[in-house]
């Protein structure tokens, strides 16, 4: 066994599993794929490490129990269709297209998008679907999704996200009133216009920036 392998096997019992992700398919899936593949290759030997790493343009890799907590949070099954926003490195979409049947992730950095497509198809990912836009507007030609995912801090719950979802569908995301701390909520759509907040943990994202997000400095 590499010493990566061996780092990654500590990852899941140490920082996922003792910390209370008991969901088998989020920690299969998190054993399963590479960290190490989805940030720069100076950092490997720091991919199994519980902690968020720079992946460029001001933008971070969240750490794995983060990224664990909140896929546990959505509550996937095999047949899910989920809505990813932030695609970042891609690693976050990775696990949870381990899961579930299709993701469909916004990336608003080109550059970001672009070099995840890439990722996927180099690592046999064929069941993501990656688009470059403004993730506070969703991916609506591809709506009603069963999930929904968002790695960056908003103001307030997006309202096209809540409306891409089925009824029943859970998003999970960052809501502050400031840029710098935020309460992670799974909002659960309940009707046409109900949704039930639950909160699940204090957390620190870069903020979500678009029309139905914080805007452009």
């Amino acid at each position: 066994m590499t010493r990566l392998a061996q780092q990654k096997e500590k990852m899941v019992e140490n920082h996922l599993r003792r910390r209370g992700i008991r969901d088998k398919a989020v920690l299969e899936a998190m054993a399963e794929v590479p960290r190490e593949k989805f940030i720069p290759e100076d950092m490997a030997h720091l991919a199994y490490n519980d902690s968020p790493l720079p992946i460029g343009e001001g933008q971070t890799i969240s750490q794995p129990y983060i990224v664990a907590l909140m896929i546990q949070a959505m509550e996937l099954s095999a047949q899910d269709r989920v809505l990813d926003i932030g695609t970042g490195s891609g690693y976050a979409a990775a696990i949870i297209s381990r899961i579930v049947k299709a993701i469909y992730s916004v990336e608003r950095y080109q550059t970001l998008a672009e070099t995840a497509k890439e990722r996927f198809h180099r690592l046999g990912y064929d069941n993501i679907h990656v688009l470059y836009g403004d993730g506070t507007q969703g991916w609506p030609e591809h709506a009603p999704y069963d999930a929904a995912v968002v790695a960056a801090g908003s103001p307030d719950i997006p309202q096209p996200l809540v409306d891409q979802l089925v009824i029943g569908g859970r998003l999970v995301i960052p809501v502050g009133s400031t840029q710098q701390f935020q309460e992670l909520l799974r909002v659960r759509r309940t009707g046409e216009s109900e949704v039930k907040e639950e909160r699940l943990t204090s957390v620190r994202f870069v903020p979500l920036v678009g029309e139905a997000g914080w805007k452009e400095a």
